[in-house]
């Protein structure tokens, strides 16, 4: 089993940054993918960002958020960490980090949430105009 405590949320002023933690334990996460998701209130949870687990540094973010997030791993504190800089109000929701079990090379599919296995409980992210 693996656990994923999320943290680093908060209320920031549009333009402004945050970096959200997720803490993993139970396993080391150096051999899997990890994506950080969101969900805002009434919409379903989508993708933002992976760190693909065989590449040795590549990474997916969908469209709103490239370019502004940054996702990176620590493995030495079995880490993962979504540095968000210009920050808008869109981007208000609940942030968890999650982890997929299974490995695939073609990894676009790692956009897919039903691909992840474990799962934080979430930090709110909220963005002031």
């Amino acid at each position: 089993q693996m656990q994923l405590v999320e943290s680093g949320g908060g209320l920031v002023q549009a333009g402004g940054s945050l970096r959200l933690s997720c803490a993993a334990s139970g396993r080391t996460i150096t051999t899997y993918t990890v994506g950080w998701f969101r969900q805002a209130p009434g919409k379903e949870r989508e993708f933002v960002a992976a760190a693909i687990n065989w590449s040795g540094g590549t990474t997916l973010y969908a469209d709103s958020v490239k370019g502004r997030f940054t996702i990176s791993r620590d493995n030495a504190k079995n880490t993962v960490y979504l540095q968000m800089d210009s920050l808008k109000p869109e981007d208000t929701a609940v942030y968890y980090c999650a982890v997929a079990g299974r490995f695939y090379r073609a990894y676009e599919i790692y956009r897919n949430k039903n691909e992840y296995d474990y799962w934080g409980q979430g930090t709110q992210v909220t963005v002031s105009s």
